[in-house]
């Protein structure tokens, strides 16, 4: 298999290992985890993951890295790891892994339009290309808005397996099936696709400055860890809530942490193959570590 078509494969792999994901921590979350307790795990692990290679393949041709550089990672790790996932999660709480697969489309949309609006994409709207990215970006929000107004009926056949068992009822005890949980948890997922969409176009004039891919990653992965610890210290006073068991919540923190592994292929994909998957309008080639 020549290299085009395993970056096709690859994507759709990672596509179906963030599905899987999105279901899981559904489970989770139904389970009675906290999500910013979750998200402190997720991002730590990610951390001790990636450590050891960074230090391994980059600790000879590390470049130096300046205050400034710092504090941009702070507030990129802030947007695109602590306060994305944060969003996501909360919203996941209110909705469904179904609604969160679906409004993951959303982000190439958003990408796209952030791209214009900083003038890193061009759009002519009179050429057959500037009429396809716009009817695009209007069907994109079309399908968000059909998402959160209706919601359907309620299917929840994975609810009968023991890992997932009593889901169904923290879901409905804790007003899961409301219409007003349901589209606060759908626009707050559009928010958090919207922030996650801000970071990827900041990381084309991140790698610009500093083009170490997993030295940068590294670095707001860990910054993200402290920023999500203090976080969820200052949300969750209850010890318990901390503790892992074995049960689809440590489940859950693993799979993200797997993730993580299977996400760092993305950095073998020619951006023309991921444009197919998570398009966002640039024309430069742009290879990012996707945490989680």
């Amino acid at each position: 298999m020549d290299t085009g078509k395993k970056a096709y494969v690859v994507a759709i792999m990672i596509q179906l290992i963030y599905t899987g994901m999105y279901v899981v921590s559904k489970a989770a979350f139904n389970h009675g985890m906290s999500t910013f307790v979750f998200i402190f795990y997720r991002q730590a692990a990610a951390a001790v993951l990636l450590l050891p290679l960074a230090i391994v393949l980059e600790r000879r041709n590390a470049p130096p890295m300046s205050f400034w550089l710092f504090l941009k990672l702070f507030f990129y790790a802030l947007l695109g790891n602590t306060l994305s996932m944060n969003l996501y999660n909360i919203s996941l709480k209110y909705t469904s892994a179904t609604v969160a697969s679906a409004t993951s489309n959303s982000v190439p949309v958003v990408t796209f339009f952030l791209a214009v609006l900083l003038r890193l994409e061009v759009v002519r709207l009179r050429s057959p290309s500037g009429m396809a990215k716009a009817a695009g970006v209007a069907l994109c929000l079309a399908g968000v808005l059909t998402i959160a107004l209706y919601t359907g009926p309620s299917m929840s056949p994975v609810n009968h397996h023991r890992a997932f068992a009593g889901a169904a009822e923290h879901h409905e005890a804790s007003g899961g099936g409301s219409k007003g949980r349901w589209i606060k948890g759908t626009f707050l997922m559009l928010l958090s696709n919207t922030t996650w969409s801000l970071w990827i176009v900041l990381q084309a004039s991140l790698l610009k400055e500093y083009p170490n891919k997993l030295l940068s990653t590294l670095v707001q992965c860990l910054l993200s860890t402290a920023q999500s610890f203090l976080l969820a210290v200052a949300v969750e006073r209850d010890p318990a809530a901390w503790k892992l068991r074995l049960d689809v919540g440590l489940l859950a923190v693993g799979y993200s942490v797997s993730a993580v592994q299977h996400a760092s292929s993305v950095m073998m994909i020619s951006f023309v193959a991921a444009m197919r998957f998570r398009p966002d309008g640039s024309r430069r080639r742009i290879a990012v570590l996707q945490i989680g």
